[in-house]
């Protein structure tokens, strides 16, 4: 179920803060983060925003593209390394 209208997005205070001093002093840095639930709101458009996936950050370039969805969507938290070609191979 969608979250309610009324209530507005969620961001974490603490990431909201860290936004509008970036903004205020234009500063390119990455905003380093641990909020993969705070939503992407329109402030946050060309900031580069390292999400933590578990083990690092993961420096996500915001785009307007993005604006609504959850930053943790953007930071892999597994990772693939591929099905092993072998084993295939000596079953036939």
């Amino acid at each position: 179920m969608a979250r309610s209208i009324r209530k507005g997005p969620f961001v974490d205070h603490h990431l909201i803060k860290k936004v509008e001093v970036a903004i205020e002093t234009k500063s390119k840095k990455p905003i380093k983060t641990w909020s993969r639930r705070s939503t992407i709101v329109p402030e946050m458009i060309d900031l580069t925003i390292a999400v933590h996936n578990g083990k690092d950050h993961v420096p996500v370039y915001i785009t307007d593209n993005m604006v609504g969805h959850k930053l943790g969507e953007f930071a892999m938290t597994r990772t693939f390394k591929g099905h092993s070609g072998d084993r295939k191979a000596k079953g036939k």
